[in-house]
């Protein structure tokens, strides 16, 4: 479906992910009705898959002035790619069941706080991360993380929402299995044994977790944790301190951070997920693209790295 607006102004594209938890069913009209109000010609399209979003943004590259993105975390990751290309500007309208990028950014009061930080127009340049030229925007994650994504069914993510995470965590924790790590950190090697390792570039993943207390989507690095090896009680023992970053406090916890990091496991092959999608497999080259995109913020939000900071 493709809807063009008669207006006059900046030309947007407002793509929208009907599969998404809450895409196929919210209600857009008044939220648009504002920005064309305040002067936005706006075309919207409905995608029907990740080849058509990037069809889409890539065949009106150099006429548009934002691409509005309504959707989950997946959905905004798939297009990276084709928004670094053409240099677009975006803006988040958070329609998934995590919306851990919108939570980076500032975005957390629903569907019209998100207009209203439209119409408001601050920006800012945030990072891309990259795992093997596979571009994402929170976290990737092997061992434990990708079985927490495999237990998670769509159909519970619509009914029960971020509650689905916490019954697949508990599914996967029965399954988690342990394997050996090699991990070169801006030309540091450390080798250890993991269950879980995530590598993340945004601050939060996996629904409201926080990948580092200290992590910034525009920090202009990479933050990697690893879990080793231990027993099912200690684990969830772990679990408010993995919620809210504090997991440099526990000594069953590899951190570390940089702006390259190259992943070798045994065995290898092991699948990685990025952005709660599978995309590649061990080995793996992360690598951070500082100040890659620039995106609609929350005046202020606490969560990105401040313009003083990122110039020292």
């Amino acid at each position: 479906m493709s809807n063009q607006s008669d207006g006059t102004g900046r030309s947007t594209l407002l793509l929208i992910n009907p599969a998404s938890r809450e895409g196929a069913g919210a209600d857009l009209e008044q939220g648009l009705a504002s920005l064309r109000a305040a002067g936005m010609a706006i075309e919207v399209v409905e995608s029907e898959g990740v080849e058509a979003s990037r069809e889409a943004i890539h065949d009106r590259c150099h006429d548009l002035d934002l691409v509005i993105v309504a959707g989950g975390d997946g959905t905004i990751s798939s297009v990276a790619g084709t928004l670094l290309e053409c240099e677009l500007p975006f803006a988040i309208l958070p329609l998934g069941t995590a919306n851990d990028l919108a939570r980076s950014l500032g975005i957390e009061g629903g569907l019209s706080h998100a207009f209203e930080l439209i119409k408001r127009d601050q920006r800012q340049r945030i990072d891309l991360a990259e795992v093997n030229g596979l571009y994402f925007f929170n976290a990737a994650n092997l061992g434990l993380g990708t079985k927490v994504t495999e237990e998670l069914e769509s159909e519970a993510k619509a009914r029960l929402g971020v509650f689905a995470y916490l019954k697949a965590v508990t599914a996967a924790l029965t399954r988690a299995e342990q394997f050996r790590v090699e991990a070169e950190v801006d030309g540091h090697c450390h080798r250890f044994r993991s269950i879980q390792l995530a590598v993340g570039n945004g601050r939060f993943y996996g629904g409201g977790n926080v990948v580092d207390r200290h992590a910034r989507i525009n920090d202009g690095k990479l933050s990697l944790y690893s879990l080793r090896p231990q027993r099912l009680w200690e684990l969830l023992s772990l679990a408010p301190l993995l919620r809210r970053g504090e997991h440099r406090l526990a000594r069953r916890v590899f951190n570390t951070s940089g702006r390259e990091i190259n992943i070798r496991t045994w065995p290898a092959g092991m699948a990685i997920h990025a952005d709660g999608e599978p995309v590649t497999e061990t080995p793996a080259m992360f690598k951070v693209i500082p100040a890659a995109l620039e995106v609609i913020v929350a005046p202020g939000a606490a969560v990105l790295q401040d313009q003083e900071s990122q110039q020292q």
